[in-house]
């Protein structure tokens, strides 16, 4: 394509073999001029393979590997305490009610940071700056990806309108870096600030009696920002993919609902403490990532050096997508892939060892060590101490999957959910479809959710057990 040399990998085989086995050839990603036209060069996500990446990724990985986010547990479990209320009061805001939901989780462990209910500034900045690559991203969407020398056209020629465009998303990805940092920053200040990412960062810095140079904050300030741009998104899809799937299955709610009366009880609601003991919840949460994937293309890498398979020579420069959708879709993995089916996951009672994990594919594919491979499970706390700097898969998945979790089980625990009805009571067909983009979100995850009992609603407004 205009000269790049471009390879899609469609099998599990495939993506196996060259993105894990060879992630030392794999591991680096294209550079687009759309990466500094729409503000997002802070992503280390999207940066080149080399140490200015590792920083990054090794400062991310200390403040969200498997060993730590469970420090973590009490924000997610105030904050979905809160969703369930919300729910409660006003259910047709369901998506607005997700959206916050996490924003609010993951700026308050990042910045220790609050935002409002509704019309938050930050918030505002942080949609645009979502907007930018959601769209500015997209192959093919702009032609200053593959003619960089149209970035110097003025924005007042004809035909350049498209630079009004990315000066919007640039300067909202600049602000979504700096602003929240610095407002971190001054809580910090004034004393007795909330405990948060930043200010662990920062007291580094304090204890070590170093003073952060501006290239060690700017990194600091990257690998805060990416924590919200890098994982809200992806968890806002697969929550609102979780209600869609309930709405059409309820005998899948009736199966967790029933496992979580036997685990916890009707006079609390769950927490993280129960999650070893609910494994038809974790096989939903998988399921979600698996049927309808926020991420369909995954993050294109890139080769370094020139390399072969099965006959097929790959000059280096070439970008390589992994076809996400089809891995998670491939039927000899996954038998009638079409299908919402937890039960996939699960052998005796638990979770099958055996199977094809889809968070591997969800969260991005890199380097695992050892016996960490494609079909692997969760991986051991274990790792909590190891050497991430060649890996590309997501480092805030965990923490991600924690979130998930917390939330499902409280929403199952407490609400029932159905299909959507008109104004006449009657039901509303919804077809499990996702938008097209690098993002993807259901088309319609409209449902209802009513409390399931009083008792549960007495969880949810605050006369039943607290969280700890």
């Amino acid at each position: 394509m205009l000269g790049q040399s471009l390879m899609v990998l469609g099998s599990a085989k495939a993506v196996f073999e060259l993105l894990e086995k060879r992630s030392a050839n794999y591991s680096d990603r294209p550079q687009s001029p759309m990466f500094d036209l729409i503000g997002w060069e802070f992503d280390f996500g999207f940066m080149p393979y080399g140490q200015y990446w590792r920083r990054h990724r090794r400062l991310f990985w200390q403040h969200f590997h498997p060993g730590v986010i469970s420090k973590y547990n009490a924000v997610q479990q105030e904050v979905s305490r809160a969703f369930l209320s919300k729910l409660l009061t006003s259910p047709e805001r369901l998506e607005e009610h997700i959206r916050h939901t996490f924003a609010t989780i993951i700026l308050k462990v990042v910045y220790g940071i609050d935002i409002a209910e509704r019309g938050d500034k930050l918030i505002e900045i942080i949609e645009v700056a979502m907007e930018g690559v959601a769209e500015g991203l997209t192959p093919g969407a702009f032609l200053v990806e593959y003619f960089p020398i149209l970035r110097h056209v003025p924005a007042w020629l004809p035909g350049a309108g498209f630079q009004t465009r990315l000066k919007r998303w640039r300067d909202a990805s600049h602000a979504m870096v700096d602003l929240p940092f610095a407002q971190a920053k001054a809580n910090i200040k004034d004393g007795s600030p909330p405990p948060s990412v930043v200010d662990s960062i920062l007291a580094h810095f304090t204890q070590s009696d170093e003073t952060p140079i501006s290239d060690e904050e700017q990194i600091a300030k990257n690998v805060a920002a990416i924590a919200y741009a890098g994982g809200a998104d992806t968890t806002i899809s697969t929550f609102q993919t979780f209600f869609l799937a309930m709405s059409l299955h309820p005998e899948v709610r009736a199966k967790a609902q029933a496992e979580l009366h036997a685990v916890v009880g009707p006079n609390r609601l769950p927490d993280h403490s129960h999650r070893n003991d609910c494994p038809y919840i974790e096989a939903i949460i998988k399921e979600c990532l698996r049927w309808q994937n926020a991420t369909p293309m995954g993050i294109p890498h890139a080769v370094m050096e020139d390399d072969e398979y099965e006959g097929y020579f790959i000059p280096a420069g070439t970008v390589v997508f992994a076809n996400v959708w089809a891995v998670l879709h491939d039927p000899e993995a996954y038998p009638e892939p079409e299908c919402f089916r937890p039960e996939r996951f699960l052998k005796d009672g638990k979770l099958n060892p055996d199977m094809r994990d889809p968070g591997t594919a969800a969260f991005g594919f890199g380097r695992r060590f050892g016996t960490l491979s494609f079909v692997s499970h969760t991986p051991s706390c274990s790792l909590a101490n190891a050497s991430l700097d060649s890996y590309r898969i997501c480092p805030g998945r965990y923490f991600a999957e924690a979130a998930l979790f917390i939330n499902i089980a409280r929403v199952l625990h407490v609400f029932d959910i159905g299909p959507p009805l008109d104004e006449h009571g009657e039901v509303i067909q919804v077809e499990p479809k996702m938008k097209d983009g690098i993002l993807s979100y259901p088309e319609d995850c409209r449902c209802t959710i009513k409390p399931r009992s009083a008792q549960a609603e007495s969880l949810m407004i605050g006369h039943g057990e607290r969280d700890e």
